[in-house]
Parts: structure tokens; C-alpha cells; sequence
């Protein structure tokens, strides 16, 4: 049975371009890294990983000249899928199929043109005349670009365009994302360099730093101020801390003054992190991790009390509802993967209605004394 359905998988994927088998490794790929399932994925991906390694050809379609394409908006990619990724990010599932579209759809001659230029003074490695290379393509793209979403008519005909290399329903609006960074590009570089490394706490001193930097950027570049919050909460050591560029010059603690400040992004830029963290979390539980799946929790529950503590009527806003549904959301994963557990449990998981993040942390603590799991290692 095995034999045939193998036999079947193979047959099937030989009568598919071989562009489409590299979207669709690609797209599995992205599935399977937030958690999503699909019936013989692991037998797919082997059969297409094995063609391409066995080829000779790299498993990403995003090589040296579009590397340094993308290079100056790095800062900006996410690994989330292009539907979850907020306004000030870029899913880097899209990248490969974008940056296929421009070369064989948007800009086949420029590109090409600029593919030959790349190669030789990649050849040398001379980076710094590729970056000036780039940079001039940039900039014939971003300019095409623009004129290729200037009306809801052209930017239908460019989503009919991108289906063609990617089955994601978000690849268009990561394009649209990127058409603005690429228009900013300088600035975004130099924002970043700007900021400190890596920011232990956003506290006093460090806030009216980080604060003059922003301001800076957004008095100029207000409509991607998206971009700018995203590049502060990497460099911060706890992302969550994002949150006090706008509960800090809100005139008070109310979620309604909160969400009135320049910076109200930040509170659901720290909601998407909570949701990555649920992500995570489900996908070490599936792992019998259960080591890092508390550490996990920890930083889960270190998010919603600062959440809560902040933000005054949080409970009535649409930050509380959606924090409510990611607490509930965590519950329900813990006691899907619980429900093997002896009856001595059961009493935890009755208590999660009134205190969901109590219970799932007796459930995880629980479950790791009664298994034993604490000797194993944290993989």
C-alpha cells in the first residue's frame, strides 16, 4: 500500500512543471513550520527535496543577485506565513516567488540584465559595487511596481500575475509592503544603524532614545511607521516591551487614550509575537518538548500580565478580545495534547474557564512530574 501510494506521488509530481514542484516544496515547507498539516507531506517533501539536491539545484530560489536585491529591507522579513504577517512585516515565504515573478513577468529583460551584471562582480567578490547594482534595479522596480498597483484594477491583474508562482492569497500584499520599503530604502538602513544592537530594557533612557529615532523617522515616513516598530522589536531583547512606545505618551492608561497615540501598532505587533509564541508552543508540545514548551509558556504568560497591567479597560477593547482568543486558543491546545492524562488531572483542566493561564501552567508542571519528562533532553 505504502509502495503504491508512493508509486502515485511520484507519477503525479513528474506531471507538473518543474517550476511548480519548487512552489510546492516551498509552500509545504511554510506549512509545516506554523503547524499545518498535509496528507503525505513528509513522503512530498522527500520526493522534492531528492530531486533538487540530486540536481544540483539549491532548494531556494533566492540566490546571490536577489539577495542582494532584497538586502536593504532584511530587517523586515518574518518567518510567518505572508496571511499573518502584520503591516510592518514581510513574510520571507513570499520572497522567492515575487522575486520570480519580477524576473520572468514584471521586468524579464531588465532583470536578466541585471542577473549578467551581478554574476561578474559577484565573481570577484565585490560587494560593494553589487550593492550599487542593485540599487539601481531597486529602483526601476520600485517605480514599476508603483504603476503596477496604482488602481484596483492593475492590482487584480498583478494577484492573477503572482498566482501563477505561488498559491499564497498574501504574496500581494507583501508586495505591496515591499514596493514602499524599497521606495525607503535608505531610510530604513539608516534606521536601523541607528538604533543600539540589541536593547536589554526599554526603560527611561533608553525609551526617549529610541523615541527620538522613531519620531525622526515618522515625522518624515508617517505611513511606514509599521516598518520602524518592527525594526525597534528586534533589536529588543524582550520584544514585548514594544508596547511602552505607546502606552509611555498615551495621556493615560485607558486603551481607547492608547490607541490614539502614533505608536498604537505596537500593542498588536506584540499580540502577533504571542501568537508565534502559540505557534511555537503547539509545535513543542507535538515534540514531547515539554522543557521548552514551558519556557515558552513562561514568556506567553509574561506577555499577557503586561498586557493586562498597561492597558486600563483592556477587556473591552479589540487588544482584549484578541488576547482573550490567543489565551483561549493556548488552553485548547494544552488539553488537546492532555487528554491522554490520568483522571488526578482532570481537575486542572476544569479550572480553565476561570483561570486559563494558571491551569495550563498546572498542566504543563503537572505533566512533567508525572511523566518524567524533566530528564529528558530539552532537544
Amino acid at each position: 500500500m505504502a509502495n503504491e501510494q508512493t508509486d502515485r506521488i511520484q507519477q503525479y509530481l513528474r506531471q507538473i512543471t518543474s517550476q511548480a514542484r519548487r512552489n510546492l516544496l516551498i509552500e509545504i515547507e511554510r506549512m509545516q513550520m506554523y503547524g499545518e498539516d498535509m496528507p503525505c507531506s513528509d513522503l512530498i517533501l522527500a520526493e522534492l527535496r531528492a530531486e533538487f539536491r540530486n540536481s544540483g539545484q539549491s532548494q531556494s530560489r533566492v540566490g546571490n543577485p536577489s539577495r542582494y536585491f532584497f538586502e536593504p529591507i532584511e530587517i523586515l522579513f518574518v518567518d510567518r506565513a505572508p496571511e499573518l504577517a502584520n503591516s510592518g512585516q514581510i513574510s520571507r515565504g513570499c520572497l522567492a516567488a515575487i522575486w520570480e515573478w519580477i524576473n520572468k513577468s514584471l521586468l524579464p529583460t531588465l532583470a536578466q540584465e541585471y542577473s549578467e551584471k551581478m554574476k561578474t562582480v559577484l565573481v570577484v567578490d565585490n560587494a560593494r559595487e553589487a550593492r550599487r547594482i542593485a540599487a539601481g534595479f531597486q529602483h526601476k522596480v520600485a517605480k514599476c511596481l508603483e504603476s503596477a498597483l496604482a488602481s484596483e484594477e492593475l492590482v487584480e491583474r498583478t494577484r492573477v500575475g503572482l498566482a501563477q508562482y505561488t498559491a499564497s492569497r498574501g504574496a500581494i500584499g507583501d508586495l505591496k509592503k515591499i514596493v514602499s520599503a524599497l521606495l525607503i530604502a535608505d531610510a530604513i538602513v539608516a534606521f536601523n544603524k541607528a538604533l543600539p544592537s540589541s536593547i536589554d530594557n526599554l526603560d527611561v533612557r533608553e525609551l526617549a532614545a529610541v523615541r527620538a529615532q522613531l519620531d525622526a523617522f515618522a515625522a518624515k515616513y508617517p505611513r511606514e511607521v509599521p516598518f520602524a516598530l518592527t525594526i525597534v522589536a528586534k533589536h529588543l531583547k524582550t520584544p514585548w516591551q514594544l508596547i511602552r512606545l505607546a502606552t509611555k505618551m498615551a495621556l493615560g492608561k485607558r486603551a481607547s487614550q492608547i490607541a490614539s497615540t502614533r505608536y498604537a501598532a505596537s500593542v498588536s505587533m506584540v499580540l502577533d509575537h504571542l501568537d508565534d509564541k502559540r505557534l511555537a508552543l503547539r509545535q513543542a508540545l507535538k515534540s514531547n518538548r515539554v522543557m521548552i514548551a514551558k519556557d515558552i509558556l513562561t514568556e506567553i504568560y509574561a506577555i499577557e500580565d503586561a498586557l493586562q497591567v498597561r492597558i486600563e479597560e483592556l477587556d473591552t477593547s479589540g487588544w482584549g478580545r484578541r488576547l482573550d482568543q490567543l489565551m483561549a486558543a493556548i488552553v485548547a491546545d494544552l488539553q488537546i495534547e492532555y487528554q491522554g492524562l490520568p483522571d488526578g488531572l482532570h481537575h486542572v483542566l476544569g479550572s480553565c474557564k476561570r483561570h486559563p493561564h494558571e491551569s495550563a501552567h498546572g498542566i504543563l508542571t503537572n505533566l512533567k512530574d508525572l511523566l518524567g519528562f524533566g530528564h529528558r533532553p530539552a532537544g
